[in-house]
């Protein structure tokens, strides 16, 4: 590609807030992340330190603590960053690796705003780092942004009630915050019915014994469904709730 200046991609990250806010999009859309935000949504579990790696530069999508410079793509917002980004853009040194933490699928820049920001105005697919690893009660997929948080909130405090197993959380989604709070009762209520005291065990026999069968009883007449099994399960909920009998 052409060389990309910074007033370039200072108009271009201007032009698409203000066309955003024409258009309704979601607040939040064209946010970067900030870190404590999403580990407060997310609930903080464990941490680890992955060593120095090659990361996918499109998947680096939050800050540590530059929220109001740059935009989720790493396009400048604030003017006074322009002597610093465009002596590092025309210098000749190789730079040393930037410093990020990760949570799921996504990087948050420690250190190094302005080179992620060069990178994805080259278009480079990867950059050298050092990540710092936070994993999380609920699942960060690379598809989240900052308009999601409050449903990934409600989502953790779904899974603190309803501990599900790892392999499971990957593939929750809910459009609604008060939909977890919905389901919660339903799971913990199905788990008081079968004499299940214990949140582990509720929670995977609830899986396996209810959720998954009502889905398969609903695949196997053809209904079409929505794509993960917890919306699929949860539209029926809704239907059973309203109706006084599964759909499936």
């Amino acid at each position: 590609m052409g060389t990309v200046t910074f007033g370039t991609l200072w108009r271009r990250a201007y032009v698409d807030r203000l066309r955003s806010t024409l258009t309704g999009r979601r607040p939040g859309e064209l946010e970067i992340m900030p870190l404590d935000q999403a580990i407060a949504a997310l609930g903080k579990e464990s941490e680890s330190d992955e060593g120095r790696q090659d990361v996918p530069v499109c998947a680096i999508v939050g800050t540590v603590a530059r929220a109001g410079d740059f935009d989720r793509d790493f396009r400048p917002r604030n003017p006074a960053l322009r002597e610093r980004w465009e002596r590092l853009a025309a210098s000749c040194a190789e730079l040393p690796p930037v410093s990020l933490v990760r949570i799921g699928d996504l990087y948050f820049v420690q250190d190094g705003h302005h080179r992620v920001s060069i990178a994805r105005a080259r278009e480079q697919a990867t950059i050298p780092a050092r990540v710092y690893r936070i994993c999380t009660t609920a699942c960060a997929s690379h598809c989240l942004t900052l308009a999601d948080l409050p449903v990934k909130t409600a989502e953790r405090m779904f899974l603190e009630r309803v501990p599900l197993p790892d392999d499971v959380r990957l593939g929750l989604w809910l459009d609604e915050p008060a939909d977890w709070a919905r389901l919660a009762d339903a799971a913990e209520a199905w788990g008081f019915r079968n004499g299940l005291a214990d949140r582990c065990a509720l929670a995977e026999s609830w899986w396996e014994q209810e959720v998954l069968p009502v889905v398969a009883r609903l695949r196997e007449r053809g209904i079409c469904l929505p794509p993960r099994d917890v919306q699929a399960y949860f539209q029926a909920l809704v239907e059973r709730d309203s109706t006084g009998c599964w759909s499936g």
